[in-house]
């Protein structure tokens, strides 16, 4: 799959960002991870992310990251490409841009450097460093100290033709205004914040294609339902959808730090999919907080 029909799969449906299932001691339970990966799978997809941020890349060591990868792009169905994650430091970013290639992903999304501030002119770098490793198209992920102007963004899309997509998960309208006016032409925008349903309306109005679905690992026919909605333009469905369920579950999720992963494995084990705890330093959702939101999904289900 060339960079360009990267984009336009990925631009055709909703996106998926499965979790990355864990046995009780924290280690990875690939069978699980095998079998959620073909559940997903037998829905409608525009694309899965593997070890994405719901799938915990963070506290993922590199080794565990290139075989979560390697075993989604066994596992996916025929057809669904696959996305690797990318991130850390410039060196350790190439390295796994360079073994996802080797897996046969289909693609990379690119994080945010760790823990380090960084100036325009070396994420640019950082930016070029992976696009110069690979062949795949790169997506980069505009979020907390990797928020990218549109000068960059025009400076890196016009030399490197493998560039092709801008995930936002800041919620600056004016530069999602700017960068769709600019580079819309160009690059693949992508709604990435937390929980995107919340912002996949106002965004789809500035002509952003697509969005990252949390929701759909535990509610997949909801989720799809209501990206067909807003694609639609059918704002009394999302408005409906949106009182229902999304923002009851976002008043969960915004009890504790982290909670925006944690509250998708809470929903796996209310849907009946457990995937096991979030690793440390995510916590996991409190007895009381699971109740709430299993009779949340419950009323949704009937």
């Amino acid at each position: 799959m060339t960079p360009d029909e990267l984009s336009a799969r990925l631009a055709s449906g909703l996106l998926s960002f499965p979790v990355t299932h864990f046995k009780d001691d924290l280690s990875f339970d690939e069978a699980a991870y095998r079998e959620h990966l073909a559940w997903l799978g037998r829905h409608e997809v525009g694309g899965l992310f593997a070890a994405g941020g719901t799938g915990e890349f963070f506290s993922l060591t590199q080794a565990e990251v290139e075989r979560v990868v390697a075993v989604a792009v066994d596992a996916a169905p025929a057809g669904v490409p696959v996305l690797a994650p990318s991130g850390h430091g410039t060196a350790t970013a190439v390295q796994l841009v360079r073994s996802a290639e080797l897996a046969g992903a289909a693609g990379i999304l690119l994080f945010p450097p760790y823990l380090t501030e960084a100036d325009e002119e070396g994420l640019a770098a950082h930016v070029a460093a992976v696009c110069r490793a690979t062949a795949l198209g790169v997506i980069v992920y505009n979020r907390a100290n990797a928020r990218y102007s549109t000068a960059t963004l025009e400076r890196l899309a016009a030399e490197h033709p493998n560039f092709v997509g801008f995930k936002d998960g800041v919620g600056d309208l004016e530069q999602m205004t700017r960068v769709r006016a600019r580079l819309g032409g160009r690059l693949l925008c992508i709604g990435g914040l937390p929980t995107a349903e919340l912002y996949a309306l106002p965004y789809h109005a500035l002509g952003v294609e697509t969005y990252s679905s949390a929701i759909f690992n535990f509610l997949p026919e909801f989720a799809l339902a209501f990206h067909r909605a807003v694609r639609g333009g059918d704002t009394a469905a999302v408005t409906g959808m949106l009182n229902d369920f999304v923002l009851p579950y976002v008043e969960l999720r915004d009890r504790r730090r982290g909670y925006a992963v944690s509250i998708v494995k809470a929903g796996l084990r209310a849907a009946g999919r457990p995937a096991g705890p979030v690793r440390p330093p995510l916590v996991d959702l409190t007895g009381e907080e699971q109740d709430r939101l299993s009779a949340l999904i419950g009323r949704v289900s009937a």
